[in-house]
Formats: structure tokens, C-alpha cells, sequence
């Protein structure tokens, strides 16, 4: 079956198409030149409408046991946003951490098509990946933790050969399904568990004698060698610390050229000016990052309101306990992988560290010059609820509005950022370029994120409306896969998305010791660990896509 969109105004940034008026034609899920003389089978008028290919997020945490725990620690967040079934969906529930059909539905609905889980713990793998496959109409993925298992800290400690730790690194990914690889404060929930309540980049945890930095380069190094596509995925020390810019800062120049994401950046960029010592140092980050091309963020924007955050940092989530609201939380160790912690909050705009807070994320933004190294995320559930990202975009796209939100905020906070300096504006390329070209290109998609011949045909057709917020949150159109799954903002259609992963190579003898570390330490054997296609596929209600990894080398 051959659809044509007839007149759009295109954004593609990876084919260098910005706003020109065209007709797409896709069949059987894929988009197609334009053909010479076949008859089209339906044709979709999108005159005066702005196309884009389906959006991708790429770091939200929508799956695994912290999402589980946060959901079911907040009842509250759930009978205040009830959603009823209708004829083709599903009824679900949650605000700051909705139900699994609802997150797929609300980001549908948003124009997005693809969102990836950045925090899968290996042992929770495959609870993770249940979620996922819950989750309609998204492909999804999920970036596995290591740099404070066990297992590694081991190796690290013991000097074992690189190739035998890049060897561990590739089993897990394997083991875990995973598409890339994550690290939350490098080494630092694990020694938390050794009661250690602090660990900056070269502080030498206190039972393997090892450094953060250490920590980064061996995965980064390992990861660029095993030719996995997405940097090694980093949160670093020092989450939410006045002064952690300084760490930040030293993270950057830590790399020695090694690609690096830098995760919700805005959590990472606190300098100490003023009475209260808080003020930004987004200035300090952007001007440095413009000096290592080969590192990538996303920003982790504060949106005031009512939210949850959960996160695999239980030294800093046992440090932010005290400030729940409401006044509950879980803070828990994870077999020898990792732990997890889980606090409700509520960003207030009244509130001196909240509004800094939404004005360094903002700054962030606007400072960075290359919007291909920049993603849009608000680190769901932490710094707000995904669907607060049309209200994002129109804070970036319409400097008159940012200015008036400005109002409204706390004013002393806005004394510690240069935001009421900046002028700049999104243009519709550059959000084309956050939300999709971008992550696409980071995560190795290359039939997604845009909408050339031979492009999955994820396509998103929005009215063009000067309220961009009103415009990006109920998009006219949205095809996954060829497939009209969403008109005028509300589900048509339901399918199921694919799961994305990658598989370097490793050499299966690293499989023998890692079995006698299972036996010994694990209460789960090592065959029962790894997660099998089938269990993603169930039946046919899932698929697996592979994405290709370059050749493994040795340096």
C-alpha cells in the first residue's frame, strides 16, 4: 500500500532539509522515493502542516524496578490522574509515574515514536524489559548499568587484562539485551555500601582503591573499542551538590578524547556565588564543552510541579530523602549490581534552589551552540514528567514567553544565571534536530530520526501553530511504521514497538569465571540471568532489531 503526504513543510536535519514544501511517500513501513508512475492508495493533504519524523527521547525512565517502586510508593499520583478505556486503549493511571500503556498513549499522542530506558540494572533486566514490552507504541531500548558492580570493580582492582574487562562489558550487554551502556556515579553506590558518603572523580573508593575516573575512562575506552555506537552514558559525581561544576568541568577534561554523554547535565552544573552558595555554572560547562566536540549531553530539565525521583544513585538519593514530598521514600541495595533510590518531590517555582534550578537547565540550552550534541529531556520522572516537554520546546522556541514565565519565578534566583540575558530562540530545525536527527544519530538509528528513502515511516505531522506548546503537545498526524496509530492528538491505533540492542563480540571463555562468581556470590544462576530473545519476542508480540556495531579493536 502506497500513502503519500501531499505539501508538507519538512524538517529533516540528517538530510539537510529545513522546512522545504515536499511530498513523502511510504510502503510497507518504509519510506520510498518518489515513485514515477504507481497508484497511490491514500493520500493524506498536509498543506500548511509541519512534517517531522517521530520523535525519539532518548534517556526516560520508563521500565525497571525503580518505576515499579516509585509507582507503587505513590498512590496519590495515581487516583488524581485516572485515564479511562475507550474501544481500542486500555485504562491506566499516574501523573509523575503513569502506568505502562499510558506512557506509551501520552508520548504517542506527543508525536513521539521511540523512547529508550538509560538505567537498566543487569539483574533487573529482564523486569525492565517486561515493562517495555508493556509499553505500546514505541520502540524502545535500555543502556545497562555498570561501574559499581562487582564483578568489574574486581577486575579493575585486580589489574585484569583490558580485553578481558571489554570482554565482561560485551557479556553483559549480551545478557542484559541492552543497546548501550550506563554509569551513575561512578563507583559511588557501591561505596555507599561501604558506608562511604562521598566520592569526587579521584577519590579512591575505600574497599577496591579504585577513582571514578578511573571508572570512566575503562568503560568509555572499553565501549569505543568494542564499537558500540553510543558513548559511554554518564552521571556523574556530586548529582545535585552546590560546587559539582568543578567536578563536572574536571570530567570533561578527564575524557583525553574518548566520546562521552554527559546525562541531565543541569544536575551536574552548580558553582557557589552568592549568600546561599548556589548559583549556575552553565556558562563555565557550555564554554568547555565547545572545546571537546566528541562529548554529548542532555540537560535533565526542572519543570515546577509535582514529580518523582528515582534513581540508581542511592548516595545521593539517601542525601535528598530528607526533602521528600510527600515524606516517604526508598532507598535499597541490589544483588552486587548496583541499588536504587526513590524520593517524591515537588519543584516549586517560589523556591530559590527550583527556579536556579529551571533556569540552569534553560541556560543550558540556549548557550550551547550545536544543537547536535544537545537533547531534549527533562530526565523523566526526576526533573518532570515527559509530556511537560511542549511547554519546553516553547520556553526555547518563543523568547517572549520565556521572558513572562520569568515573572513568575523566584527573582533572587534569576540574579545567579545569565537566562534574562539570553536571547536566542529555537528555529524548528534545531528542535527537529534535539528530538529526533540527533538521538537518532547518538544511538545508531540510522532508518529513524528522519525521513529520507529508506527511513522507517515514523512520521509526525503537526499544525503549524505560533503556540508551539499547543502545537507539539496534539499533533495533527502521527504514522508508526506506516501505520496511522494517532489523529488530532488521540490514539487510533495501537501496535507494539521493537526493542533496539547491540551485540559486540566477546570471547565466551570470560563465561567460565563468571559462572564461578554466580555460584559463589549471585542468589540467581548465570544461565538464568541472561534474558533470551523469546522472552522479549513473546510470541510475536515484540521484535528485536540489532544495531550494528563497528568491528572490535585493541589500542
Amino acid at each position: 500500500m502506497l500513502i503519500k503526504l501531499t505539501g508538507g513543510k519538512v524538517y529533516d536535519p540528517t538530510n539537510n532539509i529545513n522546512g522545504e514544501v515536499r511530498d513523502i511517500y511510504f510502503a510497507d513501513g518504509r519510506v520510498v522515493p518518489p515513485p514515477a508512475d504507481a497508484r497511490v492508495d491514500k493520500e493524506y493533504d498536509v498543506r500548511g502542516r509541519v512534517v517531522m519524523a517521530g520523535a525519539i527521547d532518548p534517556h526516560t525512565h520508563i521500565g525497571g524496578g525503580k518505576v515499579t517502586i516509585a509507582r507503587t510508593l505513590l498512590p496519590e499520583d495515581h487516583y488524581k490522574d485516572e485515564v479511562a478505556h475507550t474501544s481500542i486503549t486500555r485504562a491506566g493511571t499516574g501523573h509523575a509515574t503513569p502506568s505502562t500503556m499510558i506512557t506509551g498513549y501520552r508520548y504517542a499522542e506527543m508525536g513521539y515514536t521511540a523512547a529508550f530506558e538509560p538505567a537498566m540494572l543487569p539483574a533487573n533486566a529482564r523486569q525492565a524489559h517486561m515493562e517495555m514490552g508493556d509499553t505500546p507504541l514505541l520502540d524502545k531500548g535500555a543502556f545497562v548499568m555498570l561501574g559499581s558492580d562487582d564483578y568489574l570493580l574486581r577486575l579493575m582492582a585486580g589489574k585484569a587484562s583490558f580485553e578481558q574487562i571489554k570482554d565482561y562489558i560485551a557479556w553483559t550487554m549480551h545478557a542484559a539485551q541492552a543497546i548501550a551502556v550506563k554509569v551513575v556515579n561512578p563507583g559511588g553506590i557501591s561505596a555507599f555500601k561501604f558506608n562511604q558518603r562521598k566520592l569526587d572523580l579521584d577519590e579512591k573508593h575505600v574497599y577496591y582503591g579504585i577513582t571514578p575516573r578511573d571508572i570512566i575512562q575503562t568503560l568509555a575506552r572499553g565501549l569505543l573499542e568494542l564499537g558500540v555506537t553510543h558513548p559511554l552514558h554518564v552521571h556523574g559525581c556530586n548529582l545535585g551538590i552546590p560546587g559539582n561544576v568543578e567536578t563536572t568541568l574536571a570530567t570533561i577534561r578527564a575524557t583525553e578524547g574518548l566520546p562521552l554523554h554527559l546525562t541531565h547535565i543541569q544536575f551536574h552544573s552548580y558553582a557557589t556565588e552568592g549568600d546561599r552558595h548556589f548559583s549556575s555554572g552553565a556558562v563555565q560547562v557550555a564554554e568547555l564543552l565547545k572545546k571537546y566536540p566528541h562529548i554529548s549531553i542532555d540537560v535533565g530539565q526542572v519543570m515546577f510541579g509535582a514529580t518523582c525521583t528515582a534513581s540508581g544513585d542511592s548516595m545521593r538519593q539517601y542525601n535528598g530523602a530528607k526533602n521528600a514530598d510527600p515524606k516517604r521514600w526508598v532507598v535499597m541495595d541490589i544483588e552486587c549490581d548496583a541499588g536504587c533510590g526513590v524520593v517524591p518531590f515537588r519543584y516549586r517555582d517560589k523556591s530559590f534552589v527550583h527556579a536556579l534550578q529551571w533556569a540552569i537547565g534553560l541556560e543550558t540550552f540556549l548557550l550551547c551552540d550545536d544543537p547536535w550534541r544537545i537533547f531534549l529531556t527533562t530526565d523523566h520522572p526526576n526533573g518532570a514528567p515527559f509530556y511537560t516537554y511542549p511547554h519546553l520546546i516553547r520556553l526555547l522556541m518563543d523568547r517572549d514567553f520565556r521572558r513572562e514565565t520569568m515573572l513568575h519565578v523566584n527573582p533572587e534566583a534569576l540574579q545567579y544565571s545569565t537566562l534574562p540575558s539570553l536571547e536566542r530562540e529555537y528555529s524548528m530545525y534545531d528542535v527537529a534536530i534535539l528530538t529526533r536527527a540527533g538521538p537518532a544519530r547518538s544511538l545508531g538509528l540510522k532508518d529513524m530520526g528522519h525521513v529520507g528513502p529508506g527511513a522507517r515511516a515514523d512520521i509526525t505531522v503537526y499544525k503549524d501553530d505560533a503556540n508551539r506548546e499547543r502545537m507539539f503537545t496534539t499533533p495533527e498526524l502521527v504514522f508508526k511504521n506506516g501505520e496511522l496509530i494517532v489523529r488530532d492528538g488521540k490514539v487510533i491505533k495501537v501496535v507494539n514497538g521493537a526493542t533496539h540492542v547491540a551485540r559486540p563480540e566477546y570471547d565466551r571463555a570470560i563465561e567460565k569465571p563468571l559462572k564461578e562468581y554466580f555460584d559463589r556470590y549471585h542468589t540467581v544462576r548465570m544461565e538464568n540471568f541472561r534474558l533470551s530473545d523469546d522472552e522479549i519476542t513473546d510470541g510475536g508480540r515484540g521484535e528485536i532489531i540489532v544495531q550494528p556495531t563497528r568491528a572490535r579493536t585493541s589500542s
